[in-house]
């Protein structure tokens, strides 16, 4: 038994090793997009990374199997599913199938919504994380929006804490990301693999997550996000 845990957290040690210091670059598409093909998203994930990112962060099942394709298997795959489930504020990776599903279309890393809003059916942060490690041997990412939620999410075992959600919450709702505060305040108590992601603009920006104490950085809307940023463009362009 204790050979099979050793081998288990070498492995999920590996999945996450590559992703040090780098950037990951989140490749999506708001569902209603053009861009929000498996072929397209795979492209853009190989063009990220044949310019230097060291792991790209993908949705849904189709997508992902796309990049795995694409990117064959040295390339770090942070996986999430994003799910509107009537009776819950939780949408990405909300429970197990879901996770179990990314696992099984490629990702090395599973990103799950780790605030403390009420999971649907009664799934528990802490078993999910749990059922992930046993049942699937990948590593959590836990996408985190309070300084309280990240602790909650290291004691459960998360492997990774990622600021995602912060801005984003009816807790944080009037937060503007990136939440370089919360970067902070968490690094002073969590010794594990830290994430800034959200709202990084400028590769200022991400240099100045990595010098306070991330480990990594995650950009999206600012690299991959046409849709958003022609009609950031558009608004402040008619603006009277």
């Amino acid at each position: 038994m204790n050979e099979q845990l050793s081998e288990k957290s070498v492995n999920l040690t590996a999945a996450i090793a590559p992703l040090e210091g780098g950037l990951i670059v989140s490749c999506q598409a708001p569902p209603d997009s053009p861009l929000a093909e498996p072929s397209i998203i795979a492209a853009v994930a190989l063009a990220s990374v044949r310019n230097g990112a060291v792991g790209v962060r993908i949705d849904t099942p189709a997508h992902v199997q796309a990049v795995r394709d694409r990117l064959g298997a040295t390339v770090p795959i942070i996986g999430l599913w994003k799910q509107s489930i009537p009776g819950s504020e939780v949408y990405i990776t909300p429970q197990f199938h879901h996770a179990e599903a990314i696992a099984g279309s490629g990702a090395d890393i599973i990103a799950i919504d780790a605030t403390s809003r009420t999971r649907p059916h009664d799934e528990t942060l802490s078993n999910l994380i749990a059922a992930i490690h046993t049942h699937l041997g990948k590593p959590v990412m836990a996408d985190v929006d309070t300084l309280e939620a990240a602790i909650a999410a290291a004691n459960f075992g998360a492997d990774i804490i990622g600021t995602t959600l912060y801005g984003y919450t009816r807790a944080t709702q009037h937060s503007i990301p990136p939440g370089f505060d919360l970067l902070a305040e968490i690094r002073k108590t969590f010794p594990g693999f830290l994430i800034c992601e959200g709202g990084i603009s400028s590769p200022e920006m991400a240099k100045r997550a990595l010098n306070l104490g991330a480990n990594a950085v995650v950009v999206g809307t600012d690299i991959t996000g046409i849709d958003l940023k022609v009609q950031a463009y558009q608004k402040h362009l008619n603006l009277n």
